[in-house]
This record gives structure tokens, sequence and C-alpha cells, in this order.
């Protein structure tokens, strides 16, 4: 295999203030065993740029006596998987100004060609005031998506939810054991050769934690002020601030506070709810928060070996110390 190089990349004109947060980990070279991923090849050429002319943010139609608006979302939750998207989604729709279609729409990486009307009319009804958000956590990973998102909107808000990318994994193995208990042992997975531990980056699970490659091609088209990092881990300690510093970056007036969240000490994650004078507290499904796989501390340390200089690289990035291991 050859080896593994976070490059610099291509910058448009439209986003040189990007580049310039960014220089040194553009221009870093990581190198280790797998392919070549070069940024400036991420990059795709929009088919049918018609369909972003025939689709106008907001949607406004009379039915009876009742008027519909439907907009086309202003942020997007675009990751990470098993990094705590359904928990973000859920918490803001505590916040009476916002609105997010229920299942995940997927539309920039499976139903891009359907056009913008087909992904308008998946969002829910708006009043006057509130805002339409939705969530794809693989949005974050895919090619090409940036652009897209671009396209739709340059003013569109992007937040993205990181967590410890070992334990990311771990969680990930937990959701495909859960789903097919005939599965290999995670050390298996995510270890090309076990007696040398040599990472196989080939496989989903490890290269959703390589964080700075996938936040290298959103800052081609975005710039940092437009993209808000969640930290997962105080998510699940601290969700009342996480919330605070989300609702400023949506640009909403303050509404969900503590007196929202309460830890579930037999789930290990906060539950919330809705009203604050009522008793009754939701708590994520029951596949949220599944017992993680037993992995031995040697396997846990030689994973977190392969991704600290990806997680050095991410700090310089954003400027955020996320003091994983």
């Amino acid at each position: 295999m050859v080896p593994f190089h976070i490059l610099g990349s291509y910058v448009s004109p439209r986003s040189r203030t990007a580049w310039k947060a960014s220089t040194t980990a553009r221009h870093a070279e990581i190198q280790y065993n797998t392919k070549y991923l070069r940024t400036h090849n991420d990059r795709i050429i929009l088919e049918n740029t018609s369909l972003l002319a025939e689709a106008p943010r907001i949607h406004i139609t009379e039915t009876g006596n009742k008027t519909e608006t439907k907009r086309l979302p202003i942020a997007l939750i675009i990751g990470v998987k098993k990094g705590g998207t359904r928990a973000v989604l859920e918490y803001l729709r505590l916040h009476p100004d916002i609105v997010a279609p229920g299942p995940e729409p997927h539309f920039f990486d499976t139903h891009y060609t359907k056009g913008f009307e087909w992904y308008r009319n998946l969002m829910p009804e708006t009043e006057e005031g509130q805002l339409t958000i939705e969530k794809t956590p693989s949005y974050f990973v895919t090619k090409g998506i940036p652009q897209k998102v671009y396209e739709m909107s340059k003013k569109t808000k992007l937040i993205v939810v990181l967590r410890d990318p070992v334990m990311r994994a771990i969680s990930d193995y937990a959701q495909i054991a859960a789903r097919n208990p005939e599965v290999k042992p995670f050390s298996e997975i995510v270890f090309e050769n076990y007696d040398s531990y040599t990472v196989d980056t080939r496989r989903a699970i490890v290269k959703v934690g390589v964080y700075a490659l996938h936040l290298t091609r959103w800052l081609e088209y975005f710039t940092l002020n437009q993209i808000h990092i969640v930290n997962g881990e105080n998510l699940i300690r601290d969700p009342a601030s996480e919330l605070r510093d989300l609702q400023t970056f949506i640009g909403v007036k303050p509404h969900i506070t503590g007196e929202h969240f309460t830890f579930n000490i037999t789930k290990g994650f906060p539950c919330y709810r809705r009203n604050t004078s009522q008793q009754s507290w939701h708590c994520l499904s029951d596949d949220k928060g599944r017992p993680h796989p037993n992995v031995s501390s040697l396997v846990r340390s030689k994973l977190a070996n392969f991704y600290r200089p990806f997680n050095h690289r991410l700090y310089l990035m954003t400027g955020k110390h996320f003091d994983w291991t």
C-alpha cells in the first residue's frame, strides 16, 4: 500500500479566507500505510446546475384556508456518525424556532439528482420566524458534497459533532455487531495486519475518524466561522453548555437550558424534557448507548497512536483541543 498524506489542495478565490485559517494543516504531510487521499481530487462538477436555479429556498402554497411554507435548511448537521448527531438534533428540536425532518434526508449524497424541489418537500412546514435544519452524518465524509452545499447556499451553517475517534470507531462497531452477530472481532476489522498492528484505512470505520482530512474539504468552500464543532464528550457531560453555544451559532434566542436535561445513570446519557414545567423525561432510543464490546487497552493504544497526528492537525485547524488520548 502507498503512504497516506494530507496534502495542500487547490483553493478557489471564493474561499481564500478559509484557506488562510488552515494553512498549516493544508501543507502538512502525515504518512501512513494506506492509499493516497488528496483533497484536490475530491471536487466534482455538478452535472445539472439547472437543478439549483429551479428551486427557490422558500415555497409557499395555499391549501384550503391553510398557508404551507417549506424552506430549504439554513443549517446542516453533517456529521459524524456515532458522534452524537441524533442527540444534537433532538435537543435542538426543543427550541420553538427550530424545525427539522425526522428521517435523514441523504439528499446531497444519495438523492441529489431529484432536485431541490424534492429536497424542500421533505422539510416540515414552518411559521414565520422559524428556521429549518436537517441531519445527515454521512455528509461530512462524502466527497463532493461541500461544493453541492455551497451551490445551494454559500451562507449555509454547518454543525459537526466530534468525539474521540477511537471511541467513535468502537461505538460504530457496536452498532454493526448488534445488526450482524457474525461480524469479525473489532481488532480484525481495524487492523490489516494484527501482528504488526497496521491500521486498515480502507475500512470506513477507520476513515471516518480522520477528521482533519474531511474538514479540509469543507474549508475549501466555507470559513471556520460557518462551521460549529460540538464536543461529543461534553455533549454527554454538559449538554446545556453545548446547546447554549449552538443556539448562538444558529442565530436563535436562548431557550434550551440546563432545566431541559437530566442524566440517566443507567443509560449513561442525558435525557430531556420539552417543557421545563413537566416532570416527564424523554431518552433517546434503546439503540443509543448500547454496551460496547471489550477492546483491549493495547488495541485502543495502537489505534490512538494512528489517530494522534490527525487529531493534532484538527487542533491546529480549529483552535479547539479535545483532550483525546
